[in-house]
Order: C-alpha cells, then sequence, then structure tokens
C-alpha cells in the first residue's frame, strides 16, 4: 500500500506529462471498444433481420428467359402463378410453407387521413414462411382467398398514419384505390428489412382480391404472382430443395434444357454472408485501434525511462537506507500500471459517451460487451507491466553508489 501511495505522489508530481503520456492508452482503449461495439451492434441487427424474414428462406422469382449466358427480349419471361406454389409444397416434402404473392404500391383512405403504401396480395402461407405474426385480429382463410374477400391486414406503419389509436384499427374499413376492404387483422412489428426498407409500411390481403379488384389483373393474369418465398424445415435441406424446385418450374412451364428462366435465391444466406463480412470488418477495425493501445505502452515505457534517469540520485538515496532491489522494482511497476489504468479508465469513460451519442444522436446500431470492456482493462493493466517492467529492471539494479554520484 505504500508503494502505491508512493508511486500515485510520483506521477502527481509532474501532472501534466503523466496526462499526456496516458493519451495514447485513452485513445486506443476507446478506438478499441467503439470498433466492438459497431461490431456488435452489426452482428444482432442482421440477426434480428434473419429472425424477421423467416428462418430457411428462398426466394423464388421469374426472369427473362437466359440462354448460354445470352438474356431474351424484356416481354419474354415465364410467369409464375398460384398453382405453381401449390405444385412446389405438394411435390417436395421438405417445404414447409409457400408464399406466392404480387406487390404493388397504392393509396389507402381512412376518414380525412391518407396514406401511400406498399400492398401485397398474397395466399394463405405467405404470413407463415415469412415469420409474420397478427397481434391483433386474424388472418385471412384460404376461402376468402378463392372468394377475393374485401379484406386486408394492416402494418403497423400504416396504422400509426391512419389511426388516432392503432389499437382499434380492427373492424374499420379503408379505401384502397378506391377499394372498401374491412381491417380484420393488425401485423406485428418486423422492422427494416435488408435494404432498409419498412416492412411494416404495407397493407395484405388475399392474392384473388389484389389481382381482381386493387391492382386490376384480369384474364389469365388473374392467378399470376410475382414472387414466391418458400420456408424449408431444415437448413441441410435448402441447397437439394433450391434444385429441385428449379427443375420443376422449369417442367411445369416446359423451359428448355439449358436455359435458364427462375432465380432462386437463399436470402439466409445472403444475410450470413452480410454478418461474416461485418465480423470481418469490424476485427480489422479493433486491430488497427490495437496498435493504438501498441504506441501508448511504448509511450509509456519511454516516460518510465526518463522518470528513471531524472530520479536516479532518489533511487541511489532509498537503496542506501535499505530499500530491496524489488522494492523499487515494484514501485516503478506500480507506476507504470497505474498510468495505463488511469487511461484506461479515461478512454472508458469517453468510449461510453460515445457509443451513446452514435447510437442515440445519430441512429446507429451499437451494443456494448462488458466482457470487451473488461478484457481492455485487464489488457492495458498487463500493457502496464509488459511495457513498464525493463525500466522497473533498470531502476532496480542501478548501483546505490553510482546513482548517488549522478548529477
Amino acid at each position: 500500500m505504500s508503494q502505491l501511495f508512493t508511486a500515485l505522489i510520483s506521477l502527481r508530481r509532474n501532472m501534466m506529462r503523466s496526462i499526456l503520456t496516458t493519451l495514447g492508452i485513452i485513445i486506443g482503449i476507446s478506438a478499441v471498444i467503439i470498433m466492438f461495439a459497431l461490431g456488435e451492434g452489426a452482428q444482432r441487427e442482421v440477426e434480428e433481420k434473419i429472425k424477421s424474414l423467416g428462418t430457411n428462406l428462398l426466394m423464388v422469382r421469374a426472369e427473362a428467359i437466359n440462354t448460354a449466358g445470352a438474356r431474351g427480349a424484356s416481354g419474354n419471361v415465364n410467369r409464375l402463378n398460384i398453382s405453381d406454389a401449390d405444385a412446389i409444397k405438394r411435390d417436395l416434402s421438405e417445404v414447409v410453407a409457400v408464399g406466392a404473392y404480387n406487390r404493388g404500391q397504392a393509396q389507402v383512405v381512412y376518414g380525412n387521413q391518407n396514406w401511400n403504401t406498399g400492398i401485397q396480395g398474397a395466399n394463405v402461407d405467405l404470413l407463415t414462411a415469412s415469420n409474420w405474426q397478427v397481434t391483433d385480429g386474424r388472418a385471412y382463410s384460404e376461402s376468402e382467398v378463392r372468394s377475393g374477400a374485401k379484406v386486408v391486414l394492416i402494418g403497423e406503419t400504416v396504422a400509426k398514419e391512419l389511426f388516432d389509436d392503432p389499437a382499434f384499427a380492427v373492424g374499420e374499413t379503408v379505401r384502397v384505390n378506391k377499394i372498401p376492404l374491412k381491417i380484420i387483422g393488425l401485423l406485428g412489428a418486423k422492422g427494416e428489412d435488408m435494404r432498409g426498407f419498412d416492412q411494416d409500411d404495407i397493407l395484405i390481403m388475399p392474392l384473388t382480391t389484389a389481382n381482381r379488384r386493387v391492382i386490376g389483373k384480369s384474364g389469365r393474369d388473374i392467378n399470376r404472382v410475382s414472387r414466391m418465398v418458400v420456408a424449408v424445415d431444415e437448413e441441410n435441406n435448402m441447397t437439394y430443395v433450391s434444385e429441385e424446385m428449379e427443375r420443376l418450374l422449369n417442367q411445369r412451364h416446359r423451359v428448355a434444357a439449358g436455359q435458364t428462366a427462375f432465380s432462386v435465391r437463399n436470402l439466409s444466406a445472403m444475410l450470413s454472408t452480410r454478418a461474416e463480412a461485418n465480423k470481418v470488418f469490424s476485427s480489422l477495425l479493433a486491430g488497427v485501434a490495437g496498435v493504438s493501445l501498441l504506441v501508448g505502452g511504448i509511450g509509456v515505457m519511454n516516460i518510465m525511462l526518463v522518470s528513471v534517469t531524472e530520479r536516479t540520485r532518489e533511487i541511489g538515496l532509498r537503496m542506501a537506507v535499505g530499500a530491496k532491489p524489488r522494492a523499487i522494482l515494484a514501485q516503478f511497476l506500480i507506476e507504470s500500471v497505474v498510468l495505463c489504468l488511469v487511461g484506461a479508465m479515461l478512454g472508458l469513460l469517453i468510449s461510453l459517451l460515445a457509443v451513446g451519442l452514435m447510437q442515440f444522436g445519430m441512429g446507429w446500431s451499437m451494443a456494448l460487451s462488458p466482457v470487451i470492456m473488461l478484457i481492455s482493462v485487464v489488457g492495458t493493466a498487463l500493457i502496464g507491466v509488459g511495457f513498464g517492467f525493463y525500466p522497473a529492471y533498470k531502476a532496480s539494479n542501478l548501483d546505490p553508489i553510482e546513482a548517488l554520484r549522478f548529477e
């Protein structure tokens, strides 16, 4: 305890120099914690988006026919239809649900309120495949899809824009492109998708209702869909289902061998790839930030060497009155560790303020990890021991007589 007290007095004697010495440590600790907070925040954001999308998802859509790398004319596109969704679910046992839908944009009106939003006409399976919950009311039924019932499910953003209290939205009637639709359910919040679009700014209605009444399709287009979201039972079956689904669609639409008419994408894999990229980028930034900690440690060693030189006579006097070399070694090590820990505490405080500002002031996605903060502080103490050992060892091995003669 006396050595700690002596170390604190010595550091206080040169307050400005001590503060400047800890500057490298402060910057290093702040940078490391902020970089890890950014990386952890990005990782959690991706995980939330995967959760909101659903698990083991494949996105299917029709494209212009591609033959040997040459794309066909823009009108030469095979169109998906609701019977394709039924065939996929019937023929592939690994498929849990096939959500087929068309989407568009429309003006929705309630009383004197109106809002331009996205609309989706979908089959019953879309909610299951997309992991979409109905928090109030109910989902529409298969019979309502077949009959083209004038019912609709409303997203949280639309509900907030149209109603003073979204809790009373269910049972009300809104007009979509002048068509009256009864709200039968309120969709649970999902937040933004991977492109940054608000998934809650949406109306979902039966496919036939959208095609016949709202979007305005007729004839053969009544059963057309633009996309399908396919939920698979297990991740291990994703590749197999993707290949079999493409084969089945090519067969149903008589696509010649060697031609590509449908695009199948693994949504979960895309987000996982993005998560891995975020992790690598964050680790790289944290590594760069760690260099400043190394520079700070070198600065501590440099200042401690200067301190040993300045206090050579003091060291000689202490040894002359009986101080052991290990006591001198301990004192200088304690000074070095205290310098680093003070820098660590200040760096920790600055990083907390910076993360708070970026998270709440700028809206960045960040997450502080107590483990990273603890490791950073302990690591800083070890830096103090590592870079302070040589100056302390040098001080403890001074010859008392030569030290007393030092000018």
